[in-house]
């Protein structure tokens, strides 16, 4: 486990986002290790603050507040970003890419160490198959979700700050799952319950996805393989570079879905839509949000076309290498923990 990988001799940590899914998880390590941690993040947890985590309450947009977040830090996590297949470029830009921007004035005012950043695979999305697809594709510049438009900038800028007495680092977990996901089974549990859910495409592309325990132990991992941040550059293997995060189980999609479907006492997803039908559905309900516009996000984007329907599983090989990461809990082992707090909770 990374904690214990991880040496005691690390000092403070600030986690932005540290109140989110995978933040949470973050935090909990860290406290697991003694360490000091202060979570940066629009409201205070009363659970975690009782357990004498620090709160920086604010938002990614409050430049001035994020950097003084920083002090008297040896890492950051920045983990915190607006997520989504839909919404204005303007509110992605400013959550992932000048949050960043702060975040990196607030490391290098105050003399921190080591940044894990927390990217996306879709930072090298090519709306092509990406099967066993590893760190060398090139950063995306043109891609219908605006998330990992920006996600895509701020990991270009946070690996280019890599530099003495700043080491960075940024890793790219695929699809986290786990109980408490607030994103993707809840979407899917949403959508087969109203009946609005179709297999796009062939219905056999294979995708990655990665437990949130893992993805958690990947940024200790990560922090560690850092070193102290003293000496130059690239005195770590990890410094500057990036990381494909999952499992390491590519699963059938449709399959994994329908299973999980199935376990949950519901019929499986039998209908079908054609990829090219999928495409026109999402640009059509994308020119319908941004013409009237409508809440929430649209029904079907280009995005979420293409990633329903392409392969997209990742070589993790660097990963293992230089972070010394290996998945602890199988996709078996999440499976059936996530069905029995479906379960539990009335899913």
């Amino acid at each position: 486990m990374a904690t214990d990988l991880v040496t005691s001799s690390l000092g403070p940590a600030l986690v932005t986002g540290g109140t989110g899914f995978l933040g949470r998880h973050i935090v909990e390590l860290l406290l697991a290790q003694g360490r000091a941690v202060t979570v940066l993040a629009r409201r205070p947890a009363p659970d975690l603050a009782g357990r004498g985590v620090r709160f920086a309450v604010a938002d990614l947009a409050d430049a001035a507040a994020v950097v003084a977040a920083c002090a008297g830090m040896e890492t950051v996590f920045h983990v915190a970003a607006k997520v989504g297949v839909w919404g204005r470029r303007a509110d992605f830009h400013g959550a992932n890419v000048l949050g960043t921007r702060a975040v990196l004035a607030g490391c290098r005012a105050h003399g921190v160490g080591r940044l894990v950043f927390t990217s996306s695979p879709g930072v090298v999305f090519n709306g092509r198959n990406l099967a066993g697809a590893d760190e060398s594709l090139p950063l995306t510049r043109r891609c219908p979700a605006a998330y990992a438009l920006t996600k895509a900038v701020a990991e270009r800028e946070v690996l280019a700050a890599n530099a003495p007495g700043l080491r960075t680092v940024a890793l790219r977990p695929h699809l986290l799952l786990g109980p408490g996901d607030p994103h993707l089974v809840p979407r899917l549990i949403a959508r087969a319950r109203s009946g609005r859910l179709r297999i796009v495409g062939s219905g056999r592309n294979r995708v990655d996805l990665v437990y949130v325990r893992n993805a958690a132990d990947a940024h200790l991992l990560a922090e560690r393989a850092l070193g102290t941040g003293d000496g130059p550059a690239d005195a770590s293997p990890a410094a500057g570079r990036a990381y494909f995060i999952t499992n390491g189980e590519p699963v059938v999609l449709w399959d994994w879905i329908n299973e999980l479907l199935r376990a949950l006492g519901w019929p499986p997803v039998t209908r079908h839509i054609s990829l090219g039908a999928a495409v026109v559905a999402g640009a059509a309900c994308e020119a319908l949000w941004r013409v009237l516009p409508l809440d929430g996000e649209p029904p079907m984007t280009r995005f979420v076309a293409r990633e329903l329907a392409s392969d997209h599983w990742f070589d993790i090989t660097a990963a293992r290498r230089d972070l010394g990461y290996h998945p602890r809990v199988s996709m078996a082992e999440g499976n059936a923990e996530l069905v029995a707090h479906l379960q539990a909770h009335g899913a």
